[in-house]
């Protein structure tokens, strides 16, 4: 609890020698009335800050990006003695920063404040009170105090937005693929007991006559390669502007969300490593929501540079049809990698984050990708 006695002491102190130098009735009662003020202010406090309760919670705890929501505020204390509207310090966002509100003084009963909050950005917040303050109605006496309950987080998703269909291998087009052999014939992997429309090439001869019986072989069915997507997840470059790097963000899981989501509903799998300080990859088996949270929740606290990352994955490729990168920087590093990538086999396509996408530094690097059979797209961020 602060207290302000500072200049009530001194106006105590001088009314009371006055009264004892005067014999004055009045400065006497004057320097009481005071007194009585400081203690009436002591008791208020100290009651409606003991009983005093905070309740917030938001209208929808998962929304999208661009979505609005609403934060509900109910504050209610038990005090018998009238205090100063309450003040609320709400927790900053990445939209808004921290501010402080009053409320209207109504002992005993609920006060109830009800705020709109558009969820801008992508990521995990927490709108709500930080903090409280109490006062009495003459500023002697205040405290501040944190809600006991927290109202939780909000987990704003990326949006998905249409992309191009992806270019594979020829003959690795999927239905295609399927259409022309459901089985491996190089890749036998069990037998059976042989069944009515067999292909005779398919009899195990051997082992049918040691077992007196036809035996089938059994064949894999063919693997269509995957789609690998690969995004920065390092912190994106600065624009000198926060509102501008978190579209930058933003663009960034946004796009990554939006490839994987397409190849969903395509017959090859597809993967996306997550790199950073809780390193999660992701796959066509877990699904499209818990892709949206795993990118919400990304911190982009990736310390590798990616050029180093891209080098890393090319392990992967033998299995890979297509590979997606996903970026907000680009530099002759990373050119040679991708080039790199497209001469091991799967075709590779940029997805290049920027607000210049005419930056004469980028023309270069731009025309050498394309001159190796890498498809280039721009995405500008942009807030909603």
């Amino acid at each position: 609890m602060k207290m302000h006695l500072t200049l009530p002491a001194v106006v105590i102190f001088a009314l009371l020698l006055a009264a004892f130098s005067t014999g004055s009735p009045l400065f006497f009662m004057t320097a009481l009335l005071l007194v009585l003020l400081i203690v009436f202010g002591f008791i208020s406090v100290w009651q409606a800050s003991r009983t005093l309760t905070i309740q917030s919670d938001l209208s929808g705890k998962t929304v999208q990006r661009g979505d609005n929501v609403i934060l509900n505020v109910v504050v209610h204390h038990h005090g018998l003695l009238p205090i100063a509207p309450i003040l609320l310090e709400l927790s900053a966002t990445p939209d808004m920063p921290e501010t402080k509100v009053r409320l209207k003084d109504a002992p005993g009963k609920h006060q109830r404040l009800t705020l709109p909050f558009h969820a801008s950005h992508v990521g995990v917040c927490a709108p709500g009170v930080k903090a409280y303050t109490v006062e009495d109605l003459f500023g002697f006496f205040s405290v501040r105090r944190c809600p006991e309950a927290s109202q939780g987080d909000l987990l704003v998703l990326p949006v998905v937005f249409p992309v191009e269909d992806l270019l594979f291998a020829p003959g690795d087009s999927g239905f295609e693929t399927l259409a022309r052999a459901t089985e491996d014939v190089t890749n036998p992997s069990d037998v059976r007991t042989y069944q009515q429309g067999d292909a005779l090439k398919k009899i195990h001869w051997k082992l049918s006559l040691r077992k007196g019986e036809l035996m089938v072989r059994r064949f894999e069915e063919p693997v269509l390669p995957e789609v690998l997507v690969l995004m920065d997840c390092s912190q994106p470059p600065t624009w000198g502007h926060p509102g501008a790097e978190a579209d930058v963000r933003d663009s960034l899981l946004e796009t990554a969300a939006s490839v994987v989501a397409h190849q969903l509903h395509s017959d090859h799998g597809v993967r996306l490593p997550l790199q950073g300080a809780h390193p999660v990859e992701f796959e066509k088996s877990m699904g499209l929501p818990l892709l949206l949270e795993d990118l919400a929740r990304l911190d982009f606290s990736e310390t590798d540079r990616f050029e180093r990352v891209l080098l890393l994955e090319t392990r992967r490729l033998r299995k890979v049809g297509s590979t997606v990168i996903v970026s907000a920087r680009l530099n002759s590093n990373m050119v040679d990698m991708m080039i790199r990538m497209r001469r091991m086999g799967p075709y590779v396509r940029l997805y290049l984050i920027t607000f210049t996408p005419d930056d004469p530094k980028l023309v270069p690097l731009i025309s050498k990708l394309q001159q190796a059979a890498i498809q280039v797209r721009f995405v500008t961020p942009a807030p909603v």
